[in-house]
């Protein structure tokens, strides 16, 4: 039973530790999205490019945002995200192929040598506002 107790708490700190991550980024985000705000247009959505490698929980980002917003003039407005898969260039035999994970090799060498091209991104594309 002592067991289960230390591992409920530690579950509930890595928790913790995710949120908190993901929160500074929303933090982050929404100062940018309002700074890039002219007058007082009605933001109806932020549009988020999220790269499948940048490190980030989709799902806590998404939670964070709509406690972030609140009180903003963002509130009400809703974060869209466009995921963007891993793409990756072998630096052996110059084969092109999709990355889940940073370090996957190359589907036809093995090696793993290569150029990551995408999916660590973390850009606001664009805000939909009135």
């Amino acid at each position: 039973e002592l067991f289960g107790f230390y591992f409920v708490n530690f579950f509930i700190f890595l928790l913790s530790e995710i949120v908190m991550h993901e929160l500074t980024l929303c933090r982050n985000i929404v100062d940018i999205a309002l700074d890039a705000l002219e007058g007082d247009r009605k933001v109806h959505a932020v549009i988020l490019e999220l790269g499948l490698l940048a490190g980030v929980q989709k799902e806590a980002l998404l939670f964070s945002f709509d406690v972030v917003v609140q009180n903003t003039a963002l509130e009400g407005s809703k974060l869209v995200i466009i995921d963007v898969p891993g793409k990756a260039k072998c630096n052996q035999c110059a084969t092109l192929f999709s990355i889940q994970k940073l370090y996957d090799a190359c589907p036809e060498c093995r090696s793993h040598d290569f150029q990551l091209l995408s999916g660590e991104e973390l850009n606001i594309k664009s805000l939909e506002v009135e």
